[in-house]
Order: C-alpha cells, then structure tokens, then sequence
C-alpha cells in the first residue's frame, strides 16, 4: 500500500484540518459575510431612501398629492370673511341645512397670477375666483359627503378644484380649522 496520510483520532478528538483548507474556508466565510451585510446595508437604505423621496419634489410622490410633499412656505389665506368664515346652504335649497366653515387654502407663493409679492395675499381677481369656486363646490356637495370619514377626500377634491380655476399648482393644501353643519 503507497503511503498514505491516514487521519488518526487521539483520545476521541476530532482529527485536524490540514492548514491549507482551513485558511480557504476562512477567506470564503469572511468574502460571504461583508456580501451579506453589503446586502443588507443596501437593502435598509434603498427602505429608508424610498421613504423619504415620496416626501420631496422629485420623489415618488405625484402631481395629485398622494404623499406628503415638502415645498417653499405657502401663503395662507382664509376664505369668506376673516372673522366667520364661509356660511353657506347645503344639500339642496329645500334641506334646510347649512354650513359654517373656516377654511384656510395654503397657496403657492410662485404663482405670480394668483399671490401678490409685495402684500403675499391674493390678487383681487383670484380672490373673488377663489370664494367663487370654493362657494359653489360646497354648495353643490352631497350631505353625505361631509362625513368625518371622508374630509380627507372633501379636502382634495375642494383643493382640485381651486386648482382647475387658478391653475395647476396653485394650491398647495386646505385646512379646515372650524365646521359646524346644522
């Protein structure tokens, strides 16, 4: 028989590796490790960067709103009158039911049409289209539409439309600060 190099137990230990292998296995285990946590760490960041671009112009975030969006500070206007706000019949003229609302629209201070720089309020002629159009849209509402459930949706289609009459990006957001329906 050639001479062969025959493992031999000691005592029930294990028999040794030979150097060779062992420095291998160590080299892969560590390659496989830092590929691991390179994953990882891509991963987490590819979760937190995808988080935060639908937070920011240019994210994930579209034209409509869908995501909170960060942008230069918005001029706040109320409607209707400073002190009262908006009153106006709801649900029909024979429902009997009526509306008080303070509702304040965060408008774009770019939109050189609608914002006067030098008073950061809104041109005249965008003011009377504004309560204009936020008037007849809740005017024209259904009562059920002002259920607690469904503001959120109230308030994106009101901001939509002031949208439509002053143009795209005119409005940033509408708060409504008071709501009495009676």
């Amino acid at each position: 028989m050639p001479e062969e190099e025959k493992e031999v137990e000691v005592d029930g230990a294990v028999p040794a590796v030979p150097p060779a292998k062992s420095k291998k296995k160590t080299i892969i285990l560590i390659v496989v490790l830092v590929i691991v946590g390179l994953a990882l760490a891509a991963g987490i960041s590819l979760f937190v960067v995808t988080k935060m671009m639908g937070d920011i112009p240019g994210g994930s975030g579209d034209e409509e709103g869908v995501g909170q969006r960060y942008h230069d500070p918005g001029i706040f206007v109320k409607l209707g009158d400073p002190k009262e706000g908006i009153l106006v019949n709801v649900g029909g003229p024979r429902s009997g039911k009526y509306l008080k609302a303070s509702i304040i629209v965060e408008f774009n201070p770019g939109k050189k049409v609608v914002i006067n720089d030098e008073t950061n309020s809104l041109y005249p002629d965008a003011e009377i289209k504004v309560n204009d159009v936020a008037t007849q849209f809740l005017r024209g509402t259904s009562l059920e539409d002002f259920e607690a459930d469904k503001q959120e949706e109230f308030k994106k289609q009101l901001k939509d439309a002031l949208n439509m009459a002053l143009g795209s990006g005119s409005v940033y957001d509408v708060y409504i600060t008071s709501f009495l329906l009676q």
